[in-house]
Parts: structure tokens; C-alpha cells; sequence
């Protein structure tokens, strides 16, 4: 059975779920519960990845006893790994989910939603950021438990560097949504914030994104790179999660449109052009722009 062949029932489960909720709310025109939809799709995703040959077994071929697995059955770097995608789906996506509740309405989708063919291809996206991103862990969970080799010295370092990279994430979220608090409670009267994290990174909270991803795939490594069921260079491939997160984070949904706003807001104040001259735009002590 190949690659693909493995990754089969998974990514027929992404782009199911989001064409269903795509055909519920598309003629809608709402995009109130998209993160949320997100969110249900890596979960989803994640468990059909560990359970679909039980699942097969048991509901399709109704083969005599059939059962679904124990959760100790898996090998640690499964659990492991599809806890750490699924503590980040639920945190992520129910702080986006309920920011978009709140506002009424994501503004990203402002004039898309209105244009059914265009905000359907939005769902088809989304499908394909759950297939690309979770690659990880769905090749890793396609394996039989007893193939996973033990977690090693750099399986911790890469546990570590998770736990930073979550945690900076968390705290990036939680530092910005303080600051928008004071600031309708009229605390303060600062135009953005520029305190805490946000003073090493304009975008601290994608850095954290971008170093959950890139330890998630270094965690999965071991047993892709040492596996006979999939092909020398496999490893490579699940690599384009951390790939596929930088690129949308620095380049198309994360960082430009947050900078254009930021321009078109404060483009003639003295702080913003300092705060842009002053702070990296993503990496600290890395480039500007």
C-alpha cells in the first residue's frame, strides 16, 4: 500500500466535512462558524487517520470481532502527536471561532461571501490546508503501532521546542486580546499594541504557528524516515506542513493583509513608522519587512 493509499480515507475526510458545511453555509453567505469548520475538520481528520482500518473493519466488512482499538493500542508517538494536534485545534479554533461570533462576521470575508463561487472555493482551501498541514500526523498514525521506534533524545528537544512554540502562541493571543480589553475599557489610548511579545515580533502569535508545525513534523520524522511502508524521501513530504504554514502565514493570509491594514490605519503616524522600523516583521532579529 502506498503513500497515497494511506492517506486516502483522510484527506476523502477533509474534503468531505468541508464540502458538506460548505453546502450549508455558502448559500448562507456566512462565515461566522469557517475557523470553527476548520477546527472540526482536523479533529475529524486526525481520528478517522488512527481509526479508519478498525472503522473499515468493523462497520464495512462487518468481519466477526471486529472492535475499535483501545487508546493505549497506539504507539506513543501517535498519541503524542495526535494530542499535540488536537490540544492546538481546540485552542486555535475555538479562540478564532469565538472572536468571529463575537464580531458578527470575519472580515476577510466581507465581499467574498457574497460570491457563492468564490466563497466555495474558500471550503475547498480550507480542505486543503487541513490535508497539508496535519501531513504529520496522518502518515505517522497510518502505521502500525509496533513500526514506531521508542521517542529518542531528539524527540524530546522537538517535545521542548513544541511546548516554547505553543506557549508563545498562547501568550502572544493572550497579551494582544489584554490589551484590546483596556483599550474599550478606555485604560489606555495606544493605536496598536507594541508591549510584551509584540515588541521582538510584529506577529509573535505565527511565529509560535510556524514552531508548532515545524516540531510536529520533527516529531514524526523518526518513524516516516525508518518505516518499510513508505518511500525513501517521505519525510520530505510531510515537511511541507511547516513549509505550507510559513508560506501562508508570511506571504498570502497571515502577515500581508494584517500590514496593509495596519498602513492604511496608520500609515501617517510617527509610532507606526517607527514600530515598523524598529521591529522585526516575523523572526526577531530578522528582517523588517
Amino acid at each position: 500500500m502506498g503513500v497515497f493509499s494511506r492517506l486516502l480515507p483522510s484527506i476523502t475526510s477533509a474534503y468531505a466535512l468541508q464540502t458538506l458545511l460548505g453546502a450549508i453555509f455558502v448559500p448562507l453567505a456566512s462565515e461566522k462558524y469557517y475557523d470553527l469548520s476548520g477546527a472540526l475538520g482536523f479533529l475529524s481528520t486526525t481520528a478517522i487517520s488512527l481509526y479508519y482500518p478498525s472503522l473499515r473493519a468493523k462497520y464495512w466488512l462487518r468481519l466477526p470481532g471486529a472492535t475499535l482499538p483501545p487508546i493505549g493500542s497506539f504507539a506513543a508517538r501517535q498519541l503524542v502527536l495526535s494530542a499535540a494536534l488536537g490540544v492546538w485545534t481546540v485552542r486555535l479554533g475555538s479562540y478564532l471561532a469565538a472572536r468571529a461570533i463575537k464580531a458578527g462576521g470575519d472580515s476577510r470575508f466581507d465581499e467574498v461571501k457574497h460570491q457563492p463561487a468564490r466563497f466555495a472555493f474558500f471550503w475547498f482551501a480550507q480542505a486543503t490546508w487541513i490535508t497539508l498541514v496535519g501531513l504529520p500526523v496522518y502518515l505517522v498514525n497510518t502505521l502500525p503501532a509496533a513500526h514506531h521506534p521508542p521517542l529518542g533524545r531528539l524527540d524530546y528537544v522537538s517535545l521542548g521546542f513544541l511546548f516554547s512554540s505553543f506557549a508563545l502562541e498562547v501568550i502572544a493571543d493572550r497579551q494582544k486580546s489584554h490589551w484590546r480589553a483596556r483599550k474599550d475599557r478606555k485604560e489606555h489610548e495606544e493605536k496598536f499594541i507594541t508591549s510584551g511579545l509584540w515588541d521582538w515580533s510584529r506577529h509573535p502569535n505565527y511565529l509560535g504557528e510556524i514552531g508548532i508545525w515545524t516540531s510536529i513534523w520533527a516529531l514524526s520524522s523518526s518513524s516516516i524516515i525508518h518505516s518499510p511502508y513508505f518511500p525513501r524521501g517521505t519525510w520530505m513530504l510531510a515537511g511541507l506542513s511547516p513549509v505550507v504554514t510559513y508560506l501562508l502565514l508570511r506571504y498570502v493570509s497571515g502577515v500581508p493583509p494584517l500590514e496593509k491594514a495596519g498602513d492604511k490605519k496608520f500609515g501617517n503616524d510617527a509610532k507606526w513608522v517607527e514600530y515598523k522600523r524598529t521591529v522585526p516583521v516575523l523572526f526577531p532579529f530578522g528582517p523588517k519587512e
